[in-house]
């Protein structure tokens, strides 16, 4: 079953251009039609493949989906409209932004899926690189699998210039230290979304990224 028509991605390609109140709202019964509606159903079904593997996963997706309205009060940026739909599915969904759920980014531009700890605090920070070290070996396993290299790349995030000298040997050998973030995500172009077995191949990366972010999780947890 497909869940989008390319009417998907030529409203984005159109919020794009007329980023504004007045278009959006001539064109809102167009976004509940082949955007808000399908991307819940595709939710509320991706959210149950994932229960079959993850048992934690309680979450609806009113619990998942992020709004398309932009909160402008503290950007540059006024543009009213996010240029994409996006959800994160995890046991506390978008309410917790700290446990490694499974991130989902659709737009006329690219489709994307998430996962890792994207902000974590100071304390959060300390337990990834703890469990690197002591881990050492497993991890590196986990990045340099050759599923996860191809579909993900690798892990990515901002860095630090300057590593706490207790361990900064520990970085030579594993320079994923230096990172103030722990995230990978995977892209196809717009037009997966219309495809039949898209949402199979959600699950598929999702299921690659899937020991890293337990690793993570652990971590997390430790």
């Amino acid at each position: 079953m497909a869940y989008f028509t390319p009417a998907f991605i030529d409203f984005f390609h159109q919020l794009e251009i007329n980023n504004d109140r007045d278009w959006f709202h001539a064109n809102k019964s167009t976004y509940e039609k082949v955007v808000k509606k399908p991307f819940e159903k595709f939710v509320g079904d991706l959210i149950d493949r994932m229960q079959s593997v993850d048992r934690n996963i309680l979450i609806t997706p009113k619990d998942a989906i992020f709004r398309i309205y932009r909160d402008t009060r503290f950007s540059k940026d006024k543009t009213p409209y996010k240029t994409q739909v996006s959800a994160i599915i995890s046991p506390g969904g978008r309410k917790d932004m700290d446990y490694p759920g499974m991130y989902v980014e659709l737009s006329g531009k690219h489709v994307r899926v998430y996962s890792g700890s994207y902000k974590p605090d100071k304390n959060q920070l300390q337990q990834i690189r703890e469990k690197i070290i002591t881990e050492g070996k497993r991890f590196q396993s986990l990045i340099s699998d050759p599923d996860f290299v191809k579909y993900y790349g690798e892990v990515r995030g901002e860095k630090y210039k300057v590593l706490p000298k207790e361990i900064k040997a520990e970085a030579e050998e594993q320079p994923v230290l230096f990172n103030k973030q722990f995230y990978y995500f995977s892209e196809w172009k717009p037009e997966i979304v219309t495809k039949e077995d898209f949402l199979d191949q959600v699950m598929a990366r999702y299921q690659v990224a899937r020991p890293l972010t337990a690793f993570l999780i652990e971590a997390l947890a430790s």
